[in-house]
Formats: C-alpha cells, sequence, structure tokens
C-alpha cells in the first residue's frame, strides 16, 4: 500500500470544504470569504491499495498576489512535492474559477479540475462540457454534485487515476510577443543551466523571474543547486527585464500583462465548453441583491435582519437559562452534600462548591441558552448568502476610514468572539489594516457579553414598556450599541491607519455568491458544535480559576474587612466618576478572564456574599440592582462600559499570537479602556448637567 499527498485549492465558496469532509469524512468549515481557514486542515481516504492523504488549502482567487492565504496556497503547491493538486471550481462561474486553474497548470504538471455544484448550474440553466474542457486543458475534469455519495466515489477513482501520471498539457497562455519571447529566452536559459529541470518547470521559474521576485527567488534556491547558476539566472531576469522597459513595458506592467492574458484564455475556454440558457440562468439573486446591496435599502435591511436575531434571542433564553439555573442549584446541593461527607477540609470543599462550581454554572446557565439560539440564526445568514452582501454594503463605509469590506466580515465574527474575529483578520493582506482590525475588533460585544446586555437593556430600557413592545425595544437598543461600537470602529481605524499604521486603502476581491438553501442539519451541527460547545468550553476554562480567585478574595479578611470589599471601597470614587461605583469597576476587572461573570461579581459585592450570587429571576435582579443605587444611567454607562472595555483574556492572548508583539497587545488593552472610561464620564456630565438645568 503506497500513501500519496493530494492537494485541494479553490477559489473560496466553490464548495471545497464540502468536497474535502466528503473526501475524509472530517468536519472542516470554510465560510463566504476569502482566507477564513488560513490553517491547513489535512484528513486521508482510502481507496483500492493506496491511501491518500488530502490537504485543503485556504480559498483563494489567485495565486499571483501577496496576501497570507494566496501565499500560503502558492508556496505549497510550488513547494510541497505533492503527487496531485485538485483544483475545485464552481460549474455556475467556470469562466472566474478558470483564473486559477490557469494559474496552477503554469506551477505544476501534477494537477485535475473538479466543477462542483453541477446540479446547481442545471438549475440555473448552464451547462459544463466536462469531456471538452478536459480535451481543452489537456487534464483530467470530472463534474460532481459533492453531497452525492456517488459522485464523491467517482472523483476518488478519477483522483486515484490522476495521481498515477503527469499530463501533457493541450493549453498554454500565451502573452503577448515581447514577453512571450524573453520568457522562452528566459526558459532556455534556465533550462541550459540545469538539464535536469523539465521545460514546463523552467518555463514556470521564467515567468516567476519577470513577475514576482520574492517567489523567483524561493524557486531557484528550491530547483537550482549550484551558486553561480543562481546567479547568472537572476543577472540574466535583470536583464530581460531592462530590454523590456526598454520596448516600452516596464517591470511594474509585466504583471498587468501576466494576468490580462491568464483572464482572456479563461474566457475563451469557458466560451467552448460552457452552455447557458439565458431563460433559465436569471438568477433571483440579482432580483434579492437589488434591495439588500442597494446604497439605500442595503444597510437598513441588514440591521433589521441583526435587530430580528438579537430578538429572537433575547426573547428565546430567559426560560432556558431559568431551567438551566435551577438544574445547576439542584446539583450544587447534592453536590455539596457529597463533599460534605468527605474527609476534605469545609475551606475547600467551600471553595470548590460556592467558588469554582457556582462561577461556572453561572456562565453555563447565562451563556449556553443565547449561544444556542444566536449562532444557529448567525450561521443561517452566512449559509443564506447575507454576509458577503454585509462586507459589500459596508466596504463604502470602511473605505472612507481608509481600510476594507474585509474588516466587516471579522466585526461579524467578533459578535460571536472577539478572539475569533481577531484570528480572522488574517483575512486582510495590508499590515496597517491588519494591525487596526485586530486592535478594534474589540467594539463588536461579543456573546460574553450579550447576556449582560440583554439582561440591563430587559430591566432598565425595555422595563419601561410592556408586552412585546418590552422585548423589542430591549433587542433594539443592544442593535443601538452594536452601531455604536461599529462607529467607534470605524473612527479609531481611520486614525490607526492615517497616523499611526500610516496604510493606505487597500482593495479586495469579494464574490457575491448565488443565494442557496440552507442545509438545516449542518446548520446546527457546525452552529452548535463548532461554534457554541468550542466557545462555552474557552470560557469555563477560564471561569472556574477566575470562581476560586473571588470566592478567596470575598472569603479572606484584612483588619475585619474582605479583600473584595476593601477593593470596592477604594475604586469608588473613580467609579462615581463615571456612573458606575466601585463594585462595578471591581467586578470588570475581576472578569478578565470571562465577560459573563462581571454581574454575578457585582451581585456579590452587593449582598456582601461569601459566593457567586445565582438570580435566575429578573425581578429580584432588578430589585438587588436599584436597591444599591442603580438607575437608567448606570445601566446604560455599565452596557457603554461593557461595550468599550478591554477585551478578556483569550482575546489578549489571541492578539499576541497573531501580532506577535507584547507592544501592541498592551495597545489592544489600554486603547478601549480609556475610550470606555472617557465616554462613561462624558455620559455622567452630561446627565448631571441636565438635571441641574
Amino acid at each position: 500500500m503506497m500513501s500519496k499527498k493530494i492537494i485541494l485549492a479553490g477559489n473560496p465558496n466553490v464548495g471545497k470544504s464540502t468536497v474535502f469532509n466528503a473526501l475524509t469524512g472530517l468536519k472542516q468549515h470554510t465560510g463566504n470569504w476569502s482566507g477564513k481557514t488560513v490553517e491547513l486542515a489535512s484528513g486521508s481516504f482510502s481507496f483500492g491499495e493506496n491511501t491518500y492523504e488530502i490537504y485543503d488549502l485556504p480559498g483563494t482567487y489567485s495565486v499571483i498576489s501577496n496576501s497570507p492565504e494566496e501565499r500560503i496556497a502558492r508556496d505549497y503547491v510550488c513547494f510541497s512535492d505533492s503527487d496531485l493538486t485538485v483544483v475545485v471550481a464552481d460549474a455556475t462561474c467556470l469562466e472566474r474559477n478558470l483564473n486559477l486553474v490557469l494559474q496552477i497548470i503554469e506551477m505544476t504538471d501534477k494537477v485535475m479540475l473538479c466543477v462542483n455544484l453541477i446540479d446547481e448550474a442545471e438549475t440555473n440553466g448552464i451547462y459544463v462540457d466536462t469531456e471538452k474542457l478536459s480535451e481543452l486543458l489537456g487534464i483530467p475534469v470530472t463534474g460532481i454534485c459533492a453531497k452525492r455519495r456517488r459522485d464523491i466515489l467517482k472523483l476518488k477513482s478519477a483522483i486515484a487515476k490522476a495521481s498515477e501520471k503527469t499530463h501533457n498539457f493541450a493549453v498554454k497562455t500565451v502573452y503577448p510577443s515581447e514577453i512571450e519571447s524573453a520568457v522562452s529566452e528566459m526558459s532556455e536559459y534556465i533550462q541550459g543551466c540545469d538539464k535536469t529541470l523539465s521545460a514546463h518547470l523552467c518555463r514556470f521559474i521564467a515567468v516567476k523571474l519577470l513577475d514576482n521576485r520574492e517567489l523567483s527567488e524561493d524557486l531557484i534556491h528550491k530547483y537550482i543547486n549550484d551558486s553561480k547558476s543562481r546567479k547568472y539566472i537572476s543577472d540574466k531576469a535583470e536583464n530581460i527585464k531592462s530590454a523590456l522597459a526598454e520596448t516600452g513595458i516596464p517591470a511594474v506592467c509585466i504583471r498587468d500583462e501576466i494576468v490580462e492574458s491568464i483572464i482572456h484564455l479563461a474566457s475563451s475556454v469557458s466560451e467552448k465548453c460552457v452552455i447557458k440558457n439565458d431563460e433559465r440562468s436569471r438568477d433571483r439573486s440579482r432580483k434579492i441583491d437589488k434591495y439588500l446591496t442597494s446604497k439605500v435599502f442595503g444597510i437598513p435591511i441588514i440591521l433589521l435582519f441583526l435587530g430580528g436575531i438579537l430578538w429572537l434571542t433575547i426573547c428565546g433564553a430567559n426560560y432556558p437559562s431559568k431551567l438551566l439555573s435551577s438544574a445547576f442549584t439542584m446539583f450544587g446541593t447534592l453536590l455539596h452534600q457529597w463533599l460534605a461527607k468527605t474527609e476534605l477540609p469545609p475551606f475547600w470543599c467551600n471553595m470548590l462548591i460556592d467558588g469554582v462550581y457556582g462561577t461556572t454554572a453561572w456562565v453555563t446557565a447565562v451563556m449556553l441558552p443565547p449561544m444556542a439560539i444566536f449562532f444557529p440564526l448567525f450561521t443561517l445568514l452566512e449559509d443564506f448568502g447575507i454576509l458577503p452582501r454585509i462586507a459589500f454594503n459596508l466596504d463604502r463605509c470602511f473605505k472612507r476610514a481608509n481600510s476594507c469590506g474585509k474588516q466587516a466580515l471579522t466585526m461579524c465574527m467578533g459578535l460571536g468572539c472577539n478572539a475569533v474575529g481577531v484570528a480572522g483578520c488574517r483575512i486582510i493582506s495590508a499590515p496597517g489594516e491588519r494591525f487596526a482590525a485586530i486592535l478594534t475588533n474589540t467594539f463588536m460585544p461579543c456573546n460574553g457579553r450579550f447576556g449582560m446586555l440583554t439582561t440591563l437593556s430587559a430591566i432598565f430600557i425595555g422595563g419601561c414598556f410592556s408586552g412585546a413592545m418590552s422585548s423589542a425595544v430591549s433587542a433594539g437598543f443592544v442593535l443601538l450599541l452594536i452601531i455604536i461600537g461599529s462607529f467607534v470602529t470605524l473612527t479609531l481605524t481611520y486614525i490607526l491607519t492615517r497616523f499611526v499604521f500610516k496604510s493606505k486603502s487597500g482593495t479586495f476581491a469579494l464574490e457575491l455568491p448565488p443565494y442557496r438553501k440552507p442545509q438545516l442539519i449542518k446548520i446546527l451541527t457546525r452552529s452548535l458544535l463548532d461554534r457554541t460547545v468550542l466557545i462555552l468550553g474557552r470560557a469555563i476554562s477560564v471561569a472556574a480559576p477566575a470562581g476560586a480567585v473571588i470566592w478567596l478574595m470575598s472569603n479572606l479578611n484584612i483588619n475585619g474587612s474582605s479583600i473584595l470589599s476593601i477593593c470596592t471601597s477604594f475604586l469608588n470614587p473613580f467609579g462615581l466618576l463615571m456612573g458606575l461605583d466601585g463594585a462595578i469597576l471591581l467586578a470588570f476587572i475581576l472578569a478578565l478572564p470571562a465577560n459573563e461573570i462581571v454581574l454575578p461579581i457585582i451581585l456579590m459585592c452587593y449582598l456582601s456574599s461569601t459566593q457567586m450570587v445565582d438570580c435566575s429571576s429578573v425581578s429580584v435582579l432588578s430589585n438587588i440592582l436599584t436597591d444599591n443605587g442603580w438607575t437608567t444611567l448606570t445601566a446604560v454607562n455599565v452596557m457603554l462600559f461593557s461595550l468599550l472595555h478591554f477585551p478578556c483574556a483569550t482575546t489578549l492572548k489571541t492578539i499576541k499570537a497573531e501580532t506577535g508583539s507584547i507592544k501592541l497587545t498592551l495597545i489592544a488593552f489600554v486603547l478601549p479602556t480609556i475610550c470606555g472610561i472617557f465616554t462613561c464620564i462624558v455620559s455622567n456630565f452630561i446627565y448631571k448637567f441636565f438635571m441641574i438645568f
């Protein structure tokens, strides 16, 4: 039995991850935007007597430019010594996908094409002649629907056959005469320096020497062993580029000519093998996009979508939260009775139950129901194709902020978890824009903050109304907070990219995929397992030790006062300046490991309790807060500070990993904190000013 290495490449949104999952049985997911999964996913399958190791490259539209995901895809195809590169294409937009196919054909003679979504193409009146396409490209071509088991078996068989041999390509990208002559001259020179290299590889190296200096140097070091030959080849390339410049083709124009030739060839091949029924291919997407991507209606409609999700989350989370809270309370009582029968000292027993278990139970009861509602609904928008439209609509706003619409996608990820949003900033190729997006992602309220925001909004904002209006107003206020966070993000992004990182506004290619019928089972699996359970587990892992620390602070005394009350008194003057109090500030500081425990720490301070307080009843919680001096202003300032304060420990750790800079991590902590403090002080001052008059 032999093991063969197979690379899976393709544009974003062509079903590449679906093909990968179907081949390997692993559950990986890549969203509808370029580069969401920058790390390499891998798996394997067996067919016949061989085992095939599959490596799923990041989705990319090109291997010519230098964004992180494009460099990963390009270098892996060039240097990984694979047995076969399978390029997955979308049958509904084959011409655009062929650009990448032709680029990869230039890079390797071990390639095959998998045309996916054949069923969707037929629905839209599009027919792809795969035999003709194979004849034109000179490589194996297989048309499939990745959701059909028989098609996956057909693809496995095709991979097995294609990996056994290389191919004599019938197609070759022909460049303008001057560049073509230069490529031929350079290719012959390289082959003269090293006769072991194939003509195909020599031509590819020649093209890259004229087009991409960074990659060409890597290629020379990879394939040319003799240092003198390397220097001769580099010097020859510079001489040829100088000669091209004298004919009116400077170095900066060579890539444009190469790209234009590839696009022209892709169009020519597509015209010969794709048949379209014009009547049937009038996609409903255009009619919906007329409104969803409209300058007038686009953003308001998307805000309505988000407001509806928040409303459903607020309405639906209360009852299961109460059930979970009651269940955890009952189990905690039983666990306490069981520990009491052991020889464990009462001090440790109480710390484990009232500190570790109590905090963990609170976080689970508060976080799980909203996440179990929010993430499936949010994933539904993603599956349906709404998220790319959000980026499209917001691109104009971010352009004015000296950034691009990719940042809108990272902000959407931040609504689930800021750490995920920070990691998602890898899709932004310009370093200045990427750092600005990382530093400002925390202004999107993550799921850990949604529990407190929705609860306080329901008590102090929605509480002024009755019936269904109460939930609608509560959801509307949370939506307003998200809009405020977006405004702060845009403002600081402009300041950071213009004056700190001094980055020019970048561009990005965004595909608006057709609207597809969501797959409910996959949505539930992906949102509940890949997101809800993952984030909940992460929160619990930091909340449990935090609970122990908080319990110790409330139970260890100095001169008759607990450490918790001493810290509260110390912070109280500054808290009052912000329209808060010392207990609230201390709660935010102690909740650095997990935002979910801010509210229970506040209650512990108010009630002078030695354990985390469980208030499953909104009315009881409202009475406790109002009895301790809370007003609508206090609640609003708490929500504003929750929106604008420092990131949690998990997010800070992710920022350090993504930037590799302690300095930027400290800025990520200080910058939002200053914004939060300043906003609360201004809010408190304005309120008192109007109260005087």
